[in-house]
Formats: structure tokens, sequence, C-alpha cells
């Protein structure tokens, strides 16, 4: 129990953290956090379908990917961290002032900040939603790090979105990426060294 209130908790403050980092430094740019926006945005583009739907639609395929490859647990962590993320970003446009700053400095925290709380989430076995979850997955069956395989991942959507849609949020969305997920293996290689990798499912045998 006690084990669960504390996994929860870090979840919670993951999902908070990473909701504060797209209301406050990134959304107000304009600057897309992730692969499942961009899936998203291709979808409304390609099939005239409502951002809102199009984005719960990605959200819902992958957590159906995540109960398959990563259990019951993980996928009922991960819609709550999305639950988190959504309500933070809600309170967070009503109730805070935006601190827009110069457009790159706000990218440059606001990229450290997300990457702070996806990798909170990704050390407790859950995804932030989007791309996340096939990150975890990759970290989880293939030993490896989680950054590497959720930049590479989200930066191909980018890419994609940008040659359709607009060309310009390329270099602005990639770099985004390439440092949050730079923090993202720090925090995850720091919850191995420290806290040892039962905690987020990944043992070597």
């Amino acid at each position: 129990m006690i084990n669960n209130l504390k996994t929860y908790a870090w979840i919670t403050s993951g999902g908070v953290i990473q909701g504060m980092a797209m209301a406050l430094f990134l959304f107000p740019h304009s600057i897309p956090s992730g692969g499942a926006g961009g899936l998203a945005v291709l979808l409304n583009y390609w099939f005239d379908i409502p951002l809102g739907f199009a984005l719960w639609i990605v959200n819902f395929s992958l957590l159906v990917v995540a109960i398959y490859w990563l259990g019951n647990s993980s996928a009922i962590g991960t819609m709550y961290a999305i639950t988190i993320t959504s309500a933070s970003i809600y309170l967070a446009n009503l109730y805070l002032i935006k601190p827009i700053l110069h457009p790159l400095l706000d990218l440059i925290l606001g990229s450290v900040i997300l990457g702070l709380g996806v990798g909170i989430l990704l050390k407790q076995g859950v995804s932030n939603g989007g791309m996340g979850v096939l990150a975890l997955i990759f970290a989880k069956y293939r030993q490896i790090r989680p950054g590497k395989p959720l930049f590479w991942l989200n930066g191909c959507i980018f890419i994609i979105t940008g040659f359709i849609i607009d060309w310009r949020i390329i270099v602005q969305a990639v770099f985004s990426q390439w440092l949050s997920t730079r923090v993202v293996d720090f925090i995850f290689t720091y919850s191995i060294k420290e806290l040892g990798a039962g905690l987020i499912g990944i043992r070597k045998k």
C-alpha cells in the first residue's frame, strides 16, 4: 500500500511537471511536445477529425499496446498520468500567468522541465502517453534507456508533420525533443544506479 502511494505520488508529480512545461513554456509558442500531438495534427489534416478527439484516438490506441506489452498496472498508471497532465494544462491555462520570455529561453526551459516530468513518469514504469508508450516498451525489452527511441520516434513524426503542414515546426520541435530526452535519459540512468531497475520493471539477469 505504501509503495503504491509513493508510486502514484511520483506519477502525480511527473504529470504536473510535464503539464506545466507544456502550458507555460512550450504551447504559448506553438511548440509541439511530442509525437502524439503530431499524429493528431495529421489525422485532423487528412480526415478532418477534431484535434481533441484525434489526440484521444492516438493515446487510446497506444494504451492498448501498453496493456499488451507492459501489463495492466502500467496502462492504468499511464491513464492516470495522462489525466493529471491534461488537468494541469487546463488549470494552468485558467489560473496561471504564462511567463513568456524570449522564445529560445522558453524553448530551453520548457524542454528541460518537460524532460524532468517525463523522466519521473518513465522511472515509475508508466508512460507519459503518446510515443512514450513505445519508448517504454523499447526500454523494457531491449534493455536501453528510453530517451533515444523517444527522440527518434517523435523526431520522425515531427519531420513528416513539418513537410506536410508547416516545415517551421521541425527545428523547434526536434530541438525540444533532443533536449528533453537528454534529461529523460539522465533521470532514467540515475534511477537505475540509485534506486535499482526494479522500480521500472527492468532488471538485468
